[in-house]
């Protein structure tokens, strides 16, 4: 299938606060984490408005349709943190998180990234194996929001 990714704008606000809305109510059914408590669930226009000017956003469409979108922070000391990394649940497995991530990478290493992180939760089994597939590892583990959620890390390199 074919994907077209590109940088969010404005116009793209409305569908990716569906989406982050979507794709992280099932993570929290998922995780068994009251949505409720789950700041992307809660997230207004406003807030997606400010991710989009101070870092970089990016969405995938599908047929003409927003289905996927995925938010980097990049740091001064080379690191970076992915946030907000959501799929509309019809669209799930047919390579739309893959073909983000593509981008994140492409572009993370274009700016001499050497690390970038990422929270998910433990218990995901499926999110947890899909990161380890795109060259991520558990770094630690905490509990801070009343579950186990696990910090990732990829390392890029020469060859990555």
């Amino acid at each position: 299938m074919e994907f077209v990714v590109r940088r969010a704008t404005y116009d793209d606000i409305k569908a990716i606060k569906e989406i982050t809305k979507e794709a992280f109510t099932k993570y929290c059914e998922l995780a068994g984490i009251d949505p409720a408590k789950n700041p992307a669930v809660n997230e207004t226009e406003e807030d997606i408005k400010r991710d989009i000017e101070t870092k970089e956003v990016y969405v995938a469409f599908m047929d003409g349709i927003i289905v996927g979108t995925i938010r980097v922070e990049i740091f001064p000391d080379k690191t970076a943190y992915i946030s907000r990394f959501g799929v509309r649940l019809n669209y799930q497995n047919n390579g739309v998180g893959k073909a983000l991530m593509k981008v994140v990478d492409e572009r993370l290493k274009e700016l001499g990234v050497k690390k970038v992180y990422l929270h998910t939760a433990s218990k995901v089994r499926d999110l947890v194996r899909f990161y380890y597939a795109r060259g991520f590892y558990i770094v630690s583990t905490s509990n801070e929001n009343g579950y186990i959620r696990a910090l990732l890390c990829k390392e890029y390199d020469e060859e990555n």
